[in-house]
């Protein structure tokens, strides 16, 4: 026996190496995916707040979506046209996925915004992949040691964000607003993993924001004839055009996609990192100061987001 003699490698199976790239690949797209609509809705937070002192929420909320469909229409309706049997095969649930991630989420957010802090705001709604993950639990998804102790982690900094460094937290009005609309995102997020196939992104998409309009309509109607309307000037505008294209046509797009790619829990752990977008964005565009007690807070939240984001 030749001692010398080593062993031939088993020849690796090519179809099993290209699925695992399309695996890595389709996690990483999700990933930037889910960090582009982070980041946009980041943005969304300081708009939103702007516009509590000029326009009604109802009425902020509304046009927003009016705008969002007429931004969608040209690259969807067609599409949507030719599904429209579909359409009315699921209308149940487009319609129930319309009320959580369009019509009540916004409207909460928004009420919020007359009493609390785009920071705060920003704080609070990183709360919601916390009732993700329970939700894809929930759901028979298995998170795994790593991505639990990920969540958090991430969730302890958030805490200490908005308890300013102290574990007891006071909470305003806007804030109570706020958590309920973490709920109702995290809703949303668990009914996208049930979006039937057969029905395109694009089509989903302008259908949820037309019904969330009709939705929202009576409401609209009821607030413009007990508030009045508003008025239309470019501080008003602005933020309605940033938050009905960007972050209602692009940021809603770019989440639907990395949910149906990773999955609403690992999505909603990219989604921890809105907090510190929307620091960064208040020292950018407010001037507001970064202490070491938010940068500490920041650390967690960025560890935890690396941890719950690992396959």
């Amino acid at each position: 026996m030749d001692r010398d003699r080593t062993e031939a490698p088993h020849p690796q199976n090519p179809q099993s190496t290209a699925t695992a790239q399309e695996r890595k690949g389709a996690l990483g797209l999700g990933v930037l995916l889910a960090l582009v609509a982070t980041v946009v809705w980041s943005g969304s937070f300081v708009a939103t707040r702007d516009l509590a002192d000029t326009v009604a929420p109802v009425q902020a909320v509304f046009w927003r979506w009016v705008i969002a469909t007429a931004a969608v229409a040209p690259l969807a309706a067609r599409e949507a046209w030719r599904q429209r049997h579909l359409i009315r095969r699921h209308l149940g649930y487009i319609s129930l996925a319309s009320l959580f991630g369009i019509a009540l989420y916004n409207t909460l957010v928004h009420q919020a915004g007359l009493t609390t802090s785009a920071s705060n705001m920003g704080m609070i709604m990183a709360a919601s992949p916390v009732i993700m993950a329970v939700f894809a639990r929930l759901g028979g998804e298995r998170l795994g040691a790593v991505r639990t102790f990920g969540m958090l982690l991430a969730a302890f900094g958030v805490l200490l964000l908005v308890g300013k460094g102290s574990l007891t937290v006071d909470f305003a009005a806007g804030d109570l607003w706020m958590f309920a609309a973490a709920l109702s995102f995290a809703s949303y997020s668990a009914l996208l993993k049930r979006k039937p196939a057969e029905i395109s992104g694009l089509t989903f998409l302008l259908t949820t924001f037309v019904l969330g309009a009709l939705m929202l309509a009576p409401a609209y109607a009821v607030s413009v004839a007990v508030q009045g309307g508003f008025e239309v000037t470019t501080r008003s505008v602005g933020p309605l055009l940033y938050v009905g294209i960007l972050s209602s046509a692009v940021a809603f797009f770019a989440w639907n996609k990395a949910v149906s790619m990773i999955g609403a829990a690992r999505a909603g752990v990219v989604y921890y990192l809105q907090p510190v977008c929307v620091a960064l964005l208040s020292f950018l565009l407010l001037g507001e100061q970064t202490g070491p007690v938010q940068l500490l807070c920041m650390a967690l939240i960025l560890g935890g987001v690396a941890l719950g984001a690992r396959k």
